[in-house]
């Protein structure tokens, strides 16, 4: 949120390298579904599905991020309705990253430690639903919020205008101490998951000699981590600024633009090279895309034989 007018050059420089960034991972996630939308070998396997599902979420939370710090140079008032629907929006696709990381890493448990019983429970129809369950628990912090909202504020308040911030939005104590529970909850179950599965997955790769499957799957897990550790740096952001603004108090919007940069971009290019770089079966298929190969199949045309007639 800029809370502060940037001259012109500075608020271009901002936005040119946002929007930038913004579509190149967007360019490079989209390639990433649309190699697995023309690839039926991805459809039947859980991990890739849950893992186009990570793609996509962080497709909508880039776009969504973007545009509104984009407009909040042009145009930062917005109606509280319409204000409403892109925090919940927002909010909900950031809760939904470090869900789908637990998703994807007790997939892969069961993958290793439980070879037998993966095709009986890692089915596609249970990998939708596991997907829908995500957005539900997504989804319940905010619209918890809209719920409070309404109950607390006369109808009069959702037809005015107000810079488009949550804690300008819910500015009650409530929502501060909510959401640092909520965001605790969150975590906390991702990190007991990611870290039971990493030491079980490790054990079975001591086991095994070589590069193995569990090998693999472990040093995935630990991307995984990483990843969890980079999509944490948004919440330290509001930290960020409280430490460095006293500090350098006439470059408040330079160090509120780069903590936002750090915490809420950059961390979405991992997603991509998890799988779309190091994942050998996809980047075999997305590599035949990105060197723009067509696959050409040549018909032997039907040879006619005219039978002459002595």
């Amino acid at each position: 949120m800029n809370f502060t007018r940037d001259d012109v050059e500075e608020a271009l420089a901002k936005n040119l390298t946002i929007v930038a960034l913004g579509v190149a991972i967007n360019c490079i996630n989209g390639m990433i579904v649309f190699t697995y939308l023309n690839n039926a070998v991805f459809h039947n396997d859980t991990r890739y599905i849950l893992y186009i599902h990570l793609v996509i979420n962080d497709m909508i939370m880039i776009t969504l991020s973007v545009s509104m710090y984009v407009l909040t140079y042009a145009y930062p008032i917005y109606n509280v309705s319409v204000c409403c629907m892109l925090i919940v929006i927002g909010s909900t696709t950031h809760k939904n990253t470090p869900l789908i990381l637990a998703g994807m890493a007790i997939e892969r448990y069961i993958a290793i430690c439980r070879p037998l019983h993966h095709a009986q429970i890692c089915t596609v129809q249970r990998t939708y639903i596991l997907i829908s369950i995500i957005w539900f628990v997504g989804f319940i912090p905010p619209l918890s919020d809209v719920i409070i909202l309404l109950i607390v504020k006369p109808w009069s308040f959702f037809f005015t205008n107000i810079f488009c911030y949550p804690y300008t939005l819910y500015s009650s104590k409530y929502y501060n101490e909510k959401t640092k529970v909520v965001q605790a909850v969150y975590l906390s179950f991702v990190w007991l998951i990611l870290i039971f599965t990493y030491f079980r997955i490790l054990a079975a790769a001591k086991k095994a000699k070589g590069d193995s499957p569990a090998s693999k799957a472990h040093n995935t897990i630990l991307l995984h981590g990483v990843q969890l550790l980079l999509c944490m740096l948004s919440y330290i952001s509001p930290l960020l600024d409280i430490i460095l603004v006293p500090f350098f108090p006439a470059h408040r919007s330079k160090i509120s633009f780069f903590s936002y940069l750090i915490t809420n971009i950059v961390p979405r290019l991992l997603s991509s090279l998890i799988y779309g770089i190091r994942d050998k079966n996809f980047a075999k298929h997305m590599s035949v895309y990105c060197s723009c190969k067509m696959i050409i199949v040549k018909v032997k045309p039907k040879v006619h034989v005219n039978k002459e007639q002595p």
